[in-house]
C-alpha cells in the first residue's frame, strides 16, 4: 500500500501547489462604475413636460442633449445604451437620479431615445455598459 501512494504523492503535491496560485489568474469583471461595468434592464425617457427642470446635478433639463438618470452611477459618467432589438446605440452622459418605476435601469432624454428608435413604445430593453468613468 505504501509503494502505491509514493507516487500519487508526487503527483498531487504540485496540484495541491499549482491551483490556488492559478485560481486568481482569472478575468473578473469591472467593478460598479468603471469602463466596461454593464447592465441591462428598461429603460425609458423623459417627457417633454420636464423641459427646463433642475436635474440632481444642478443643471437644467434640455431634451435635445444627449443625457441621462441611473441611481447610482456617478454624475458625469458616460455610457452606452443599445436596444438589441434593432441595434441602435447612443452614449449619454449621467446627469440626474431615477429611474423609480420597478425594472428600469435607466431614463434618458428625448434625443437620446429618438436614437433608439424608442419614443414610440416609451419603454424598452436595453444594454448599458460604462465607457468613460466620471472625473475625479
Amino acid at each position: 500500500m505504501r509503494k502505491l501512494l509514493f507516487p500519487l504523492r508526487h503527483l498531487l503535491l504540485p496540484l495541491v501547489i499549482l491551483i490556488p496560485l492559478l485560481s486568481g489568474c482569472g478575468a473578473s469583471a469591472p467593478a460598479f462604475g468603471e469602463k466596461g461595468y454593464t447592465e441591462s434592464g428598461k429603460a425609458s425617457y423623459y417627457s417633454d413636460k420636464l423641459r427646463g427642470n433642475k436635474m440632481a446635478n444642478g443643471q437644467r433639463y434640455r431634451p435635445s442633449k444627449r443625457t441621462a438618470a441611473h441611481k447610482k452611477l456617478p454624475f458625469g459618467t458616460k455610457v452606452k445604451v443599445t436596444n438589441p432589438s434593432n441595434g441602435r446605440s447612443v452614449k449619454v452622459r449621467i446627469t440626474d437620479r431615477g429611474p423609480y418605476a420597478g425594472g428600469r435601469i435607466i431614463d434618458l432624454s428625448k434625443s437620446a431615445a429618438r436614437k433608439l428608435d424608442m419614443v414610440k413604445s416609451g419603454v424598452v430593453p436595453v444594454q448599458m455598459k460604462v465607457v468613460k468613468e466620471a472625473s475625479k
